[in-house]
């Protein structure tokens, strides 16, 4: 028995060896995989970039630039900015602020592990966002996108292609006319509600960036979904609190793995993900059915995004080439966050700088009342309106709602003078642009509306200088919308109420996702 014993040790020690051998050696490749990311190909590549005379911050492992980010944030969001002060971009992105200042106009930093070169010249962005030195990419965060939202904006090559040739219909001129109605109605219920508020003195106090938030996730909703506009205001509600979810945790998007973690804040975006997904499958799926029956297409966004998605397959002869049910949902959750976000933050800061300059107030309530009276704005007017469209591009120019725009090198790229290495992020600061004094102006932190008044490319020395929705093929697809529905909405606004700046006001913008007012945008309105 115990020769038995120890003959089946001995025959039985080889295959120990063995998998301990494999296991050794997948544990050595993992490794050397990890550290591949986290610190060999970021040391390479501060090496490659620093070859082309750029200058910028030191690697540091696995965390780059994101705590020293973080702290200068907290340090500029701690001091208010004084009212009427429109030199905004030492508040609202510090540390970009103070490496361009400390490194140049071209200069690295680390977001993680990649490498972001931030580039101020404007014809230098445009051009990348144009492609005109070769195809970029978006940065991907794959575990974001699949909480969140994915579509268009985040496609590539030949399926970026397909969506956008299938949503192009949505945003058609004469598509968007028929969605005025759903606007007027929004707004019309926005100006009751703060009629109804007003005190015996004809006044009130509101802060108006959770209601104008409200206002434009109403358009949505009813101009994405129509008769199924609560269910609608339901997704609008969800996609609002993963937005707030995810503002809490940005500066860890980097750290790999770190949105895999199980923790309170995941497992809830995890749920709200598929919550949305449950009501979207639910809307499309009774839609798709009702079409099938024969039933006329509705002139809502799903709608006729499903007629141009059934249209483009049967033009190419193939089912297999439109969108599946999961592609609708994906752009459908895209439009809500887009089309909510930025138009009221647009509205938002053109009723906080309207407060601060009341003369611009009084020329575009002027404009309004001469073009509608009381009557409910329409098309032709809305179209007519000059004022009101300067006063909405210089609060772009000043506050755009994106401060940057993003690409990424997929293989070596030559940009101006330097040399690019693939897996570097080029960041296109849009704030910085438009905050230019030698392209704008010394008077480039005042608010001057009239600097519009012929047309954009007249407004500054490099007529191309003015890019809040982007700029080349993949320009925001929704801005016709989200200028329409400003103008509405103001309109309304300017007809019913006067509005300056409560006493509780404090002009602190900041971004995270989109430039927002930091405590809020308190207003004191007045009816007329």
């Amino acid at each position: 028995m115990v020769l038995g014993a120890l003959a089946s040790q001995v025959a039985s020690t080889p295959w120990s060896f063995l998998i301990c051998g494999i296991l050794g050696a997948l544990l050595l490749r993992q490794t050397a995989r990890l550290l591949e990311r986290l610190w060999w190909g970021p040391r390479r590549l501060e090496r490659a970039l620093r070859a082309q005379g750029l200058r910028g911050t030191p690697y540091r492992f696995l965390t780059g630039d994101l705590k020293e980010y973080g702290r200068s944030n907290r340090e500029a969001w701690s001091r208010p900015l004084p009212l009427r002060c429109h030199d905004i971009a030492a508040r609202v992105a510090p540390f970009i602020h103070g490496a361009v200042r400390e490194h140049g106009s071209m200069c690295f930093t680390w977001f993680g592990p990649m490498p972001r070169v931030t580039i101020t010249d404007p014809a230098l962005a445009r051009d990348v966002m144009s492609n005109k030195f070769g195809h970029f990419e978006k940065p991907k965060f794959p575990a974001l996108s699949k909480l969140f939202a994915d579509g268009v904006a985040n496609y590539e090559g030949e399926k970026w292609v397909k969506h956008r040739r299938i949503l192009n219909p949505a945003f058609h001129l004469e598509k968007l006319k028929l969605m005025l109605p759903a606007f007027s109605a929004c707004c019309e219920e926005l100006v009751s509600r703060w009629a109804q508020s007003l005190g015996p003195d004809g006044c009130c106090e509101l802060d108006v960036d959770p209601e104008l938030q409200t206002l434009t996730g109403d358009v949505i909703s009813r101009t994405a979904f129509g008769s199924s506009y609560l269910e609608g205001r339901k997704i609008f509600q969800l996609q609002k609190e993963q937005a707030e979810r995810l503002m809490s945790i940005i500066q860890k998007f980097a750290i790999p793995g770190y949105m895999s973690l199980p923790t309170k804040n995941n497992r809830r975006m995890r749920q709200i993900k598929n919550e949305v997904e449950t009501i979207l499958r639910g809307l499309i799926g009774k839609r798709m059915q009702a079409m099938k029956q024969g039933e006329p297409t509705k002139d809502d966004l799903l709608g006729i995004l499903l007629e141009s998605n059934i249209r483009d397959t049967d033009e190419n002869g193939q089912s297999s080439l439109g969108m599946t049910i999961e592609d609708v949902m994906e752009e459908c959750k895209l439009f809500y966050f887009a089309g909510m976000e930025t138009t009221s933050v647009l509205l938002t800061w053109t009723m906080i700088l309207l407060s601060m300059h009341p003369e611009w107030q009084d020329r575009a309530r002027e404009e309004v009342l001469c073009l509608f009276g009381k009557n409910k704005p329409e098309y032709d007017g809305l179209s007519r309106l000059k004022i009101v469209t300067m006063v909405l591009h210089e609060v772009l120019r000043l506050y755009p709602p994106a401060i940057a725009f993003s690409r990424k090198t997929y293989k070596e790229m030559v940009i101006g003078d330097a040399t690019f290495p693939a897996g570097v992020i080029l960041e296109l600061p849009v704030l910085f642009i438009h905050h230019d004094p030698e392209i704008w102006g010394s008077d480039v932190h005042e608010f001057r509306p009239e600097r519009f008044a012929e047309g954009i490319s007249r407004a500054s020395k490099d007529r191309l200088a003015f890019f809040p929705f982007g700029w080349g093929p993949r320009i925001c697809i929704g801005q016709n919308f989200a200028l329409l529905e400003a103008k509405m909405a103001l309109s309304m606004i300017l007809q019913s109420f006067e509005f300056e700046l409560a006493p509780s006001y404090t002009h602190a913008p900041h971004t995270v996702i989109m430039l927002r007012p930091m405590h809020g945008a308190q207003i004191k309105l007045r009816a007329i």
